[in-house]
Parts: structure tokens; C-alpha cells; sequence
């Protein structure tokens, strides 16, 4: 399989790299991965000096960076880059240059690549549950509706209906997967408003205090990095008849409170829950502390999972910490 994979040089674009280098997709061996981003530091063995690997630094708005990627067509692309939810916020003119028009003039250029006797290619697309705004209902499965709160989801949910649309044209194969929070990301500024539920990983696991900016009541939606690649790689090799006829689900994630996740890691690193505190941002908390249950039956039909546990999730997280 010929694959290009953006934002290869971010938090999953680097894990899911290695694991397609390692184990291929649903069986076929990856044959050529094009590793793309603004910047492309060494990736650690085993694919450090792999020959299958090619890395394209530059800006994915840019022409002549674009052709370059697509060079030769590809049987998946992955595209992982995007600007994050706070930065966006700052600067919408900027979130639309590279959430929408930068996003759409890719796939289309993906579309354009393909060799004439080739299916059309699999398009595996990270959404956010941003799409979904807030407040929330007291449920939410996949009836409810669409309506963000925020630049960032309304670029994405657009990027959404435009692949429905190729799909619908038979330009690409598209699944898009709206991701919730991921855990745990590297510390350090990332520009995403829900950093906290990384944070609180990286602090318990040095045995250092943290004030928390969402309450310990706070309820979240999450997954483990590893869940969160296997379920992308699953995307790339699945059976597209299972999707929704918008080809757009969001994954099946595990909702928790803070509390319940301090308790997790302080069991697991022996750390002192009693080293966070908490000081609630009331809008931050409404944002992105106040989840409701999660039901996903069309993403759960499809062979898309969640960690299982909130233990099994912390354990996760902690090996890739």
C-alpha cells in the first residue's frame, strides 16, 4: 500500500507511523509512507532510515508542496494535520486557511493523483466532537445534532459535508472519525483548551502538585493513544458499507469524571491524589468538562472501540507517556 500520512510529526501522526510501518493495514503491507508535516524531526527506530519512508516538510496550503506529496497517486491518506482548537479560536482567517481550504485543496489533489484503472482512495479524516457544540443533551448518540461552538468544529464539520460530497461524486472513499480527547499528550503548550487531561498525567507521574482548571466532578470523554491509532487503522482497511451513509461517526469513548481519573493514575504511579487541587474554570469546565453519557452504535457496528476501562485506559496511557 502506498500511504501519506499529515501531520506525521504530531502526538498520534508519529505513533501511527510506526504502527503502520510495523504491522501495514488489515493485513497488506505498507509498501511507501509519506510522512508530511510543517516540520519532520527523525522518527525513533524501527523506521528511522526506512526506504519506504519519505518525508515532505512545507506547507500543505502551498502548491508545489501538495504536488509533491501526491506524486504517484496513493491508496490512503491519513490526514492527521490540522491547526488546534484554541489556536483556531485566536485566528480564524488562519484555521481556515489550513482546517478547510488547505484541507479540501488536499483531498482533491489526493482524488486527482489516483491512476485511472484505481479505486478511489480511502480517505481517513480526524473530526473532532467539537462538531457537536454545547451545551449538550443529556445523551448524546448519533441523532444529536451537529451544531459547533467553536471555528474550529464549523471547519471541521465543513471538511465532513465536502466528503460526503466527494464520496457522493466517487472522487475518494472517505471515513471520518470524530475524536475525543486523547490521553495523554506530551506536556508542554499545545494549544488545545483540553490540555488539563494530559496535564494531570505528566504531574501525578513526576509526583509534582496540580491545580486543575475543571472541577473534580468534571466529566470527560477519552481514549488512549494506542486505541485512538488502532481505531485509524482500522478506518484505512475497513468495509465502507458499514458507515453511515455520511461516512462520519463519532468514536465510542470512555466518559469519566477528573476525580475518577486522578484516583486511576495516583493508583497506578503511587502518587498522592491529594496533589491536585482543583480551582474550576466555569467556561472551560462548560466546554470541555461537562460530557454527557456517549452512545455510538453506528461507529460501534462498524468494529470501532473504546479502552474498556478507565483503568485500562490510565494503563495506556502511562506506557506512552
Amino acid at each position: 500500500m502506498r500511504i501519506i500520512l499529515t501531520g506525521a510529526g504530531g502526538f498520534v501522526g508519529r505513533h501511527l507511523a510506526r504502527r503502520l510501518l510495523a504491522e501495514g493495514v488489515d493485513g497488506r503491507p505498507v509498501t511507501r509512507l509519506v510522512l508530511a508535516d510543517l516540520a519532520l524531526p527523525d522518527l525513533a527506530p524501527p523506521d528511522l532510515g526506512d526506504a519506504r519512508v519519505a518525508r515532505i516538510a512545507g506547507d500543505l496550503s502551498d502548491p508545489a508542496v501538495r504536488a509533491q506529496l501526491v506524486e504517484g497517486g496513493a491508496d490512503v491518506l491519513f490526514h492527521l494535520a490540522a491547526l488546534p482548537g484554541g489556536a483556531a479560536a485566536r485566528d480564524p482567517a488562519l484555521s481556515r486557511k489550513v482546517n478547510l481550504d488547505g484541507t479540501l485543496d488536499l483531498i482533491e489533489a489526493v482524488a486527482a493523483a489516483k491512476p485511472v484503472s484505481a479505486p478511489p482512495p480511502r480517505v481517513v479524516y480526524t473530526s473532532t466532537i467539537a462538531v457537536l457544540g454545547h451545551p449538550m443533551p443529556a445523551l448524546v448518540d448519533d441523532t444529536t445534532p451537529l451544531r459547533p461552538a467553536m471555528t474550529y468544529g464549523a471547519h471541521k464539520l465543513m471538511v465532513e459535508v465536502a466528503l460526503a460530497d466527494y464520496r457522493r461524486q466517487g472522487l475518494v472513499d472517505p471515513v471520518a472519525i470524530r475524536l475525543s480527547g486523547i490521553l495523554a499528550r506530551p506536556g508542554g503548550a499545545s494549544g488545545l483548551k483540553s490540555a488539563f487531561m494530559s496535564d494531570v498525567f505528566h504531574a501525578l507521574a513526576a509526583g509534582r502538585p496540580y491545580t486543575c482548571p475543571v472541577s473534580s466532578g468534571a466529566t470527560i470523554w477519552a481514549m488512549s493513544l494506542d486505541r485512538c491509532v488502532a481505531n485509524l487503522v482500522h478506518a484505512a482497511g475497513m468495509d465502507t458499507g458499514a458507515m453511515p451513509p455520511g461516512g462520519a461517526v463519532t468514536l465510542p469513548a470512555l466518559c469519566f469524571s477528573m476525580g475518577d481519573l486522578v484516583m486511576a493514575i495516583a493508583r497506578q504511579t503511587g502518587a498522592e491524589p491529594s496533589l491536585v487541587s482543583y480551582a474550576p474554570d466555569e467556561a472551560l469546565e462548560a466546554a470541555f468538562g461537562a460530557y454527557p453519557p456517549l452512545a455510538t452504535p453506528a461507529a460501534d457496528a462498524a468494529g470501532f472501540r473504546h479502552d474498556g476501562t478507565v483503568d485500562a485506559l490510565v494503563e495506556s496511557a502511562l506506557a506512552t507517556l
